[in-house]
C-alpha cells in the first residue's frame, strides 16, 4: 500500500513497506526522488534504525548475549502502519513485537511524521522506548536525490566554510583513515572518483545544511540541524546523489560489540522519546 499527501506546490507518495518515500514531485510533475531502479539501487529513501551502517560481523552485545542485525537494522524492511492523515501530512508507525525483540531485545515504537509546507518536506523520526530498562539505537535517513542531468553537471554547496573530513571505510567498518574534500567556496563539484571507495563519511559537520547545484542553480537543500553526522553516496554512473543524515555511523574495527558502547549510539531511558527531523526542500 501507499500514502500520498499534498500541497498547492508538491506531492509525496510513502509506501508503508518501510514507510519509505518513493516519490516527490513539484506541480510541473517533476519528479525529485530516486526511481529504484534496482540495476543499480533498488530502494528510494530508506529509513536506517535501530542502527545505522554495519555492525562488526553483523553483530553485537547486550549484558553480554549476541544478537544479529543486518547493515541499517531492520526497520526499512518492515511493514508499517498508517496511523494519521491529513491532506499535507501522514504518520506512520512502527511497533516492536516478537520477531524484533529476538533481533533487538527492547520494545519501542518508531513514528515517521511526513508534512509539506509550501516548497519542503519535512520529515520527523520519533523513537519512543517502551522498555523497563535504557535502550541503545541509532536512526538515520537515507534519500536518494534523482539528478536528471549529467551527474557532473551538478555540485554540492555546504552551509558554512569548514574542513570537510571524511572517514573511510573498511570492509564495511569505519577505519581510522580519512581524507578531506578540497572546496572552492564551500562548493564541491560532483564525480563518480569521489565515491570509488564507496559513501563519504562526516561523523561531525559545522554545517546544519548543503544545497544540490544543477548547473551551478539551486536545485535542492537538505537541511539535517538535528543530525551531527552525514552520508553521500552514490553508485558508479547512477543517476542519483544519496544526502544521509545520520544519528550514529557503522562500527569502528575495534569496536567491543557492546551497543551501549557502540561510537556514535543514542540512549534513551525507559519510557521516555526522543524527537529529530530533516527536510527537502525544493528550490
Amino acid at each position: 500500500m501507499n500514502t500520498t499527501i499534498s500541497n498547492s506546490t508538491l506531492k509525496a507518495s510513502i509506501k508503508h513497506a518501510g514507510a519509505e518515500l518513493f516519490s516527490l514531485k513539484d506541480n510541473q510533475n517533476k519528479e525529485y526522488i530516486w526511481e529504484g531502479n534496482p540495476d543499480f539501487w533498488g530502494k528510494h529513501s530508506p529509513v536506517l534504525f535501530p542502527i545505522v551502517g554495519t555492525l562488526k560481523d553483523n553483530i553485537y552485545k547486550i549484558d553480554e548475549k549476541e544478537y544479529q542485525l543486518p547493515r541499517h537494522g531492520f526497520a526499512r524492511d518492515m511493514e508499517f502502519e498508517l496511523i494519521e492523515k491529513t491532506q499535507n501530512r501522514a504518520v506512520f508507525s512502527l511497533q516492536s513485537d516478537e520477531e524484533t525483540l529476538k533481533k533487538y531485545p527492547f520494545e519501542f515504537e518508531l513514528l515517521l511524521i511526513y508534512t509539506l509546507e509550501e516548497t519542503t518536506l519535512n520529515i520527523q523520526y520519533k523513537v519512543i522506548n517502551k522498555s523497563q530498562t535504557k535502550m541503545p539505537f541509532s536512526i538515520g535517513a537515507h534519500p536518494a536525490i534523482a539528478l536528471p542531468e549529467n551527474f557532473e553537471d551538478y555540485a554540492l554547496e555546504f552551509e558554512k566554510q569548514e574542513t570537510l573530513k571524511y572517514y573511510l571505510l573498511e570492509n564495511d567498518l569505519i577505519s581510522d583513515k580519512t581524507k578531506v574534500l578540497e572546496t572552492t567556496d564551500n562548493l564541491i563539484p560532483l564525480n563518480y572518483k569521489l565515491f570509488e571507495n564507496d559513501a563519504l563519511i562526516f561523523k561531525t559537520l559545522e554545517s546544519n545544511s548543503l544545497t544540490i547545484l544543477e548547473n551551478s542553480k539551486p536545485y535542492i537543500k537538505v537541511d539535517f540541524e538535528d543530525f551531527p553526522s552525514l552520508g553521500i553516496w552514490t553508485k558508479e554512473q547512477a543517476p542519483f546523489i544519496c544526502i544521509e543524515p545520520w544519528l550514529g555511523y557503522s562500527d569502528t574495527a575495534n569496536n567491543s560489540r557492546d551497543l551501549f558502547e557502540k561510537e556514535g549510539i543514542l540512549v534513551l531511558d525507559a519510557h521516555q522519546e526522543f524527537n529529530s527531523k530533516f527536510s527537502i526542500q525544493i528550490l
